[in-house]
């Protein structure tokens, strides 16, 4: 998986915990881990149209960074395309 153009965000580890049995509060007699796998976290990447150096071209960053203000978005077309 990319990795994230300005901040450098990228995938994390961690795990996936498995547990089976009904919680006290419910009820039962408590929960218990039956397994633990590993996974990973993906940053949440958008591939977007942005100013860099003078030039607009595509960039992938994570959606803080946008949040953030980190991007100057390219301008919109305003002109048509001669036929």
């Amino acid at each position: 998986m990319a990795r994230c153009e300005l901040t450098g965000k990228g995938p994390i580890k961690g795990s996936h915990i498995w547990r089976s049995g009904k919680a006290k509060k419910k009820g039962g007699i408590g929960t218990h881990v039956t397994a633990i796998t590993k996974r990973r976290f993906l940053p949440n990447l958008q591939r977007v149209k942005a100013l860099v150096d003078g030039e607009v071209r595509y960039v992938t960053v994570s959606a803080k960074a946008l949040k953030q203000g980190l991007v100057t978005k390219a301008p919109k077309r305003t002109w048509k395309k001669a036929a």
